[in-house]
């Protein structure tokens, strides 16, 4: 969820521009919820300040907020040509209304925006077209890397510009805002070469179909994949909705050249098995997805056999461990041979290992280290490593934190408002706005309608109706939960002198607390419970 801000300016004048604005995903313990997008709550009083967003790569932790944050501020946007793509075919595929237009920027561009001169410096990540920033203001030179890594070899350019960086660090570099994702891994990352050789020796060698599960966004290890099934004489089916989204845009802007066209799904049934390679969606375990799908046998014209082999090019996302080992297993029972990268060279990260760190350091020679991008553990890492290569200053920053990097010495002074809003379906809001706490309390613990109708004299006019959902149906004593809990409304509302019972708000709270109580006893836990309270004449 990757949002950062720059400020140019005395604080009653002083001028912004936004780099990325990305999306994280929900865990079980958000039930319901669509996507987490970063609270930008603080730029409600800086909105008219904020002079442009610069998007630095296609990566929804980068990028998939855009769509949804963008009406509210109606600012310029730039972003390089595969990106502008990407975000025109969310936005088709998603039916938003929400069109942003993009000025494109890419590689080698320079724009001016209020007080800053923003240039674009071409890196290598595991996506097309991403690019470090070099935004220079008069009190001093600051590069944003975002995601990059160091790769003398990968399956799609660019390269990372190491003669830029260094004519940077001739020129005088304030800051490193730097990626810090690997920060704990120390060396070199493979290069993607090293990867696709080692799926070449796979398809190669396979007896059956060879199914290959990667990131959508991966365009480079996609065309690594088709050279491969092409120099095996296989043919290549594209499976899952993301995964063709991508490979489309990686076409209209000419990244897939050179690749023979896709087969389409009802041709896989006609092809022999050792003559076919599936690229599908579905490596983080995602239910939805196209290898869960296979994983569960509920595919219309896709299947696979026993002896066919799935292959994870991708790394685990925390979080995704049990989802991912659910697919492996339904996989083993239909007696799918699986590789993974603890078995065989199928994925390197995007991101830069200690000694690509060093190698940045040493290239741009800034006075400070900004450590961004990462966890806790990963950004105390990159701290320790700056120090020890010999950077004079890493700041300490974490969200929200407001940091003056210049002039004088660099600290933090003040804190901006910073949070989370949640996407639910259609609608946008915060923890409490979107009901999540209540639907956490109803995923644990159930809920349970009760409706009374009295009559003139406040006795019953009929019986209580009461509706549990999401209760177990029987006590430990084998009696109907539903009993159970319609003679605990029985006896609260008897329980009530007549005469109190006028006030039915009593009446309500009374039924509330009984329900709550009898289902704590016979269970364990305490459900919701909604009273309805009516008086006929």
């Amino acid at each position: 969820m990757n949002l950062g801000l720059y400020g140019y300016g005395s604080p009653a004048n002083r001028q912004w521009i936004m780099v990325d604005c990305g999306v994280t995903f929900p865990g079980p313990d958000l039930p319901g919820v669509d996507l987490i997008l970063p609270d930008i709550q603080f730029l409600a009083d800086q909105r008219k300040n904020l002079k442009a967003v610069i998007i630095t790569h296609a990566h929804e932790d980068h990028y998939g907020a855009l769509a949804s944050l963008w009406p509210g501020l109606n600012v310029p946007v730039y972003a390089s040509p595969f990106t502008a793509g990407m975000l025109e075919a969310k936005r088709a595929y998603e039916r938003s209304r929400a069109e942003v237009p993009i000025s494109i920027f890419k590689e080698g561009d320079t724009i001016n925006v209020g007080p800053f001169s923003i240039e674009a410096v071409g890196v290598n990540h595991s996506i097309p077209e991403p690019m470090s920033l070099v935004i220079r203001t008069p009190l001093g030179n600051i590069i944003h890397t975002g995601d990059w890594k160091i790769d003398l070899n990968p399956s799609l350019g660019p390269l990372t510009d190491e003669a830029r960086f260094r004519a940077l660090g001739d020129e005088g570099v304030l800051a490193l805002l730097c990626d810090s994702t690997n920060s704990l891994r120390d060396g070199v990352s493979p290069s993607e070469h090293e990867v696709s050789a080692s799926l070449t020796e796979i398809i190669k060698n396979a007896e059956g179909r060879v199914a290959i599960t990667t990131f959508s966004s991966n365009v480079g290890r996609i065309r690594s994949i088709a050279q491969a099934a092409d120099a095996a004489g296989r043919e290549v089916l594209l499976l899952g909705s993301s995964m063709k989204r991508v490979v489309q845009v990686a076409r209209d802007v000419g990244l897939m050249e050179g690749i023979k066209p896709f087969i389409a799904e009802d041709e896989f049934g006609f092809i022999p098995r050792d003559q076919v390679v599936v690229i599908l969606t579905g490596s983080q375990g995602e239910p939805r997805a196209a290898l869960a799908k296979i994983a569960r046998d509920e595919m219309r014209n896709v299947a696979f056999s026993s002896g066919d082999t799935v292959v994870f090019s991708s790394r685990t996302i925390p979080g995704n461990e049990r989802a991912i080992v659910d697919i492996k297993n339904g996989l083993i029972e239909q007696g799918i041979h699986i590789v993974t990268d603890s078995e065989a060279l199928v994925h390197v990260s995007g991101h830069p290992r200690r000694t690509e760190l060093q190698q940045m350091y040493a290239w741009t020679r800034p006075q400070m280290v900004v450590p961004v991008h990462g966890e806790a553990a990963h950004l105390v890492g990159q701290t320790e490593l700056a120090l020890q290569s010999g950077v004079p200053l890493v700041p300490r920053v974490r969200n929200g934190d407001i940091l003056r990097l210049a002039p004088g010495t660099p600290e933090v002074i003040g804190t901006a408002p910073h949070g989370r809003i949640f996407k639910d379906g259609s609608l946008m809001g915060d923890f409490e706005e979107m009901g999540i706490g209540d639907r956490r309390k109803l995923s644990f613990a159930g809920h349970v309608s009760v409706n009374v109708v009295l009559n003139g004299k406040f006795d019953f006019a009929a019986d209580p109706i009461v509706v549990p959902i999401g209760l177990p149906q029987f006590d430990d004593e084998g009696e109907d939960m539903n009993d159970t809990l319609y003679d605990a409304v029985l006896g609260a509302v008897e329980s009530i002198p007549r005469a109190r019972r006028r006030d039915l708000a009593v009446i309500q709270e009374s039924v509330r607390r009984a329900v709550r109580s009898m289902a704590s006893e016979v269970w364990g836990k305490k459900p919701v419970v909604t009273v309805f309270i009516n008086k006929i004449s």
